[in-house]
């Protein structure tokens, strides 16, 4: 019988020993939300605080619940754009990382 890991695991496996794995999860995220694909880009954030900081300190960080900040990213939710961007600050801090958009033709 062969043994096979979710993607979620897998996901998270590869997040904890590539930095730059980490930051192209979080960079897709944004991508997605800035080509209007809403979806993908809940899923892409979700994928990547499951496998980074977690519900449970992204919540205690925004100030709001883990059920609220999960609800909020799954394919039914709809985060307002303060709750997106409390969360996206949060994330970039704990990373270290700092995104910038540029504009390209």
């Amino acid at each position: 019988m062969t043994l096979t890991r979710s993607f979620r695991e897998t996901v998270k496996a590869r997040a904890e020993r590539d930095p730059a794995f980490r930051e192209a999860l979080l960079t897709e995220a944004v991508d997605q939300f800035l080509a209007g694909e809403l979806d993908t880009g809940k899923a892409v954030l979700r994928d990547y605080i499951n496998a980074t900081i977690g519900f449970e300190r992204l919540a205690m960080e925004t100030g709001s619940s883990s059920k609220s900040l999960m609800r909020m990213l799954s394919p039914t939710g709809n985060p307002t754009a303060n709750n997106l961007f409390a969360v996206l600050t949060t994330v970039q801090k704990a990373a270290g990382l700092k995104l910038a958009v540029a504009a390209s033709r």
